[in-house]
């Protein structure tokens, strides 16, 4: 039996004879891989914090091989009560993807470079989270001192030429907080720097983007600048308009997620709504720090 379950590296290298040939039978891969064993580099992996293994493959391998060591592996950390198994492979791997399955595994996700799937050994159901769920949008109200809004047509999407005023949107990046995020945005659409101020709102939707849910945070931003330069390859045209002249187009009227930011925008404005201010905090579980988002205005008030 390979030692897999403690990662051990041996000081031989692959099976030679194993390797030479991919037209070799999966039957006789596996007697090769058992006979010799212990000149079998293991598959690289770690254990993760749920009691299960994450094997991350880097370098090319006989198919036959992989299967006949992954066979070995799976049946090492059933007897050691490993749980879940992950297994994430290059998109340079792909030809060990029909294997992997073959065993049982399922996709779990896929990035632009790799594929994870996974696997659970215990006879139950399993309880392995599912893949991410969510897509975080964000909008920028962003008013000016004459009450114009920054207001933009987008070339593309439901919307491209029907001369529709809309606000600066945008999808939030990996890794990017909400108020970056909402900065960056409105900084690429029309070359307008801003300052973060509030999270006016917020809102969930199901079904959108490839059938996975939708989180859109409506975020008040100041302006810093004024000049616009609008971003050509997704930006029809974009300007500084009355408050007024917006809030009178039909599509704000028909359209209730817009009128609603324009009520909130305005009422944020004029003093009369508090939103939410990101306070950065500390973990008990990392040392990275995170936003949480807070009405301030009356939690001051509550504490004073």
């Amino acid at each position: 039996m390979l030692d897999v379950g403690r990662g051990r590296r041996p000081s031989g290298g692959l099976d030679h004879r194993a390797m030479s040939s991919s037209t070799n039978s999966t039957v006789a891969t596996e007697l090769s891989v058992s006979e010799n064993s212990r000149e079998i580099e293991p598959l690289p992996f770690v254990n993760d914090k749920h009691g299960g293994v994450i094997i991350e493959m880097k370098t090319p391998m006989d198919p036959g091989v992989f299967s006949a060591y992954l066979k070995a592996a799976l049946a090492k950390w059933r007897e050691q009560g490993i749980r879940g198994v992950w297994i994430k492979l290059p998109i340079t791997l792909s030809n060990l993807i029909p294997t992997v399955v073959e065993e049982g595994f399922w996709y779990h996700h896929a990035e632009e470079t790799y594929l994870m799937l996974a696997y659970w050994l215990p006879n139950t159901t399993h309880t392995l989270p599912v893949n991410a769920t969510h897509r975080v949008g964000v909008g920028a109200f962003i008013m000016n001192d004459k009450r114009e809004v920054l207001v933009v047509q987008e070339k593309s999407g439901v919307l491209r030429g029907l001369g529709v005023w809309k606000f600066p949107t945008g999808v939030v990046e990996p890794g990017e907080d909400i108020n970056v995020g909402a900065i960056r945005e409105v900084k690429e659409e029309t070359g307008i720097d801003a300052e973060f101020v509030e999270v006016l709102a917020f809102r969930q939707s199901h079904k959108a983007f490839f059938d996975k849910s939708d989180l859109f945070f409506v975020c008040l931003l100041r302006p810093l600048s004024y000049d616009i330069t609008k971003q050509d390859s997704e930006i029809e045209a974009c300007q500084w308009m009355p408050v007024e002249e917006f809030a009178a187009q039909p599509f704000v009227q028909k359209h209730e997620l817009v009128k609603y930011i324009l009520e909130v925008g305005l009422a944020k404005v004029d003093k009369k709504y508090a939103g939410f201010s990101p306070i950065s905090i500390k973990s008990a579980f990392t040392d990275k720090l995170s936003l949480f988002y807070m009405n301030r205005r009356d939690l001051d008030k509550a504490s004073g």
